[in-house]
């Protein structure tokens, strides 16, 4: 297996995965990112840059999209990476498994907006996904859970109470939290069309 060179170290820590194909990232992510990390008492995010999205047309070029992720994060906590990019990948549940091979001590929870959530049963092997890593779904505004209705429906057991989500990162999976609050209404889809 090629090496990996992580954002930093990993092994015993809660470390938040925070996928997209920031284009570009926004205040909106940075929302997420930064929710997650406090409400789950996380050691760090990584922002992974997505090498492209299948379900996605448009995917402006990967170095434009890494830097405007790099002036967002907020390190030494929040830190970007380009793992699938350095592994040749584009599918999460591949990343998923590059990293938890790399780095088997370390406490992994995959982060997402409620609006990625919506089209969660999309992704390949989101099942497979669900089952591998504990899931954060941060609100966002305009999308109500009810939009993810094929996650919740298919892994309602495994939802924690929002006052539980600290204890996210020591779950086994699937294991699933929704924490609610104030949004931000930034996209990337507004910003591309403002430009």
């Amino acid at each position: 297996m090629t090496r990996l060179h992580l954002p930093g170290p990993s092994a015993g820590r809660r470390i938040g995965l925070f996928g997209g194909s920031f284009n570009p990232a926004h205040e909106g992510h940075l929302h997420v990112a930064t929710t997650a990390l406090k409400r789950l008492r996380l050691d760090a995010v990584w922002w992974i840059v997505a090498r492209g999205n299948p379900l996605k047309s448009e995917h402006g070029s990967f170095e434009a999209r890494f830097t405007s992720a790099q002036a967002l994060a907020r390190p030494p906590q929040m830190q970007v990476t380009d793992i699938e990019v350095q592994l040749g990948l584009t599918y999460t549940i591949d990343t998923l498994c590059a990293l938890q091979a790399a780095e088997p001590e370390a406490k992994f929870v995959w982060i997402m907006g409620a609006d990625s959530a919506a089209g969660f049963h999309l992704w390949k092997d989101w099942m497979q996904i669900a089952q591998r890593v504990p899931i954060a779904v941060v609100s966002r505004p305009g999308t109500r859970m009810t939009r993810a209705a094929a996650f919740t429906r298919h892994f309602g057991a495994a939802r924690l109470a929002e006052a539980n989500a600290p204890a996210l990162a020591g779950c086994a999976a699937p294991a699933w939290v929704y924490l609610r609050g104030p949004g931000n209404p930034a996209s990337s889809t507004a910003l591309r069309r403002a430009t």
